[in-house]
C-alpha cells in the first residue's frame, strides 16, 4: 500500500465509514463533517484529521481508516472453510476478514468492525442468514454494508428469490477464492 492520504473524497470517506457515499455528501452539505470543494468544481474533499475528529464524535470504529482495508465478515459455521477463506482473501488479496460461527456472533461483530461486506451462509442451521440480511437492513449505520449469499443449495430461482429479498448479491458453493474474490470487488465497486 503506497503512502496515507491527507485528504479524502466522498468515496474514500464513504469506504471508510461503511456508508453510501451520498450519506458522506449529507453530512458535509449540513456542517457535520467539515472539508472543502475543489474550486470551480462541486467534488469535495475531506482532511483526515477532520474525518477522525468526525468518526470518534459518532463513535465510528478507527482501524479501517487505520488499515485502509476493506473489511469482509464471513458468517458460516464451517470452522475449516472460513478459516481458509479468511487467510486467503488477506493474503492474496489485502482484505481486513473476521469470522462469525452464528447470527449473534455476527450481530456482535458487525457493531465492532462494521464490514464493508458480509458473506452469509444461508443454509446452515442456526445461522438464518435472512434474518441477519434484515438486521442489517435495518441499521442505519450499516445502511452501505453489501450482503452476499452463500450456500451449496443456491439455485437460479433462489437467487431471483435472495435478490428480491434485498440480499445484493449471491455465489453457489462450491465456488473458487477468485470467484469470491470478484464478487467482493463487485459489491465494493458499488459503495464507491
Amino acid at each position: 500500500m503506497g503512502k496515507p492520504k491527507d485528504v479524502l473524497t466522498t468515496g474514500d470517506v464513504a469506504r471508510i465509514c461503511n456508508v453510501a457515499p451520498r450519506t458522506v455528501s449529507k453530512w458535509f452539505d449540513t456542517g457535520q463533517l467539515r472539508g472543502y470543494r475543489i474550486p470551480g468544481s462541486k467534488d469535495r474533499r475531506i482532511p483526515v484529521p477532520q474525518l477522525i475528529r468526525f468518526m470518534k464524535a459518532h463513535g465510528i470504529p478507527l482501524d479501517q481508516l487505520e488499515t485502509g482495508r476493506p473489511r469482509i465478515l464471513i458468517v458460516d459455521a464451517d470452522a475449516d472453510l472460513a478459516r481458509l477463506l479468511e487467510k486467503t482473501l488477506e493474503e492474496r488479496f489485502d482484505y481486513e476478514v473476521v469470522v462469525a460461527a452464528s447470527a449473534f456472533e455476527a450481530g456482535a461483530m458487525m457493531e465492532q468492525s462494521r464490514p464493508a461486506v458480509v458473506l452469509v451462509d444461508i443454509d446452515v442451521p442456526g445461522i438464518e442468514g435472512r434474518a441477519l440480511f434484515r438486521f442489517i437492513a435495518a441499521r442505519g449505520e450499516l445502511q452501505g454494508t453489501q450482503v452476499i449469499a452463500t450456500g451449496a443449495s443456491i439455485t437460479d430461482g433462489d437467487r431471483q428469490s435472495l435478490l428480491q429479498q434485498g440480499f445484493h448479491n449471491t455465489i453457489a458453493k462450491p465456488f473458487t477464492v477468485q470467484q469470491l474474490a470478484a464478487l467482493v470487488e463487485e459489491s465494493l465497486a458499488v459503495m464507491a
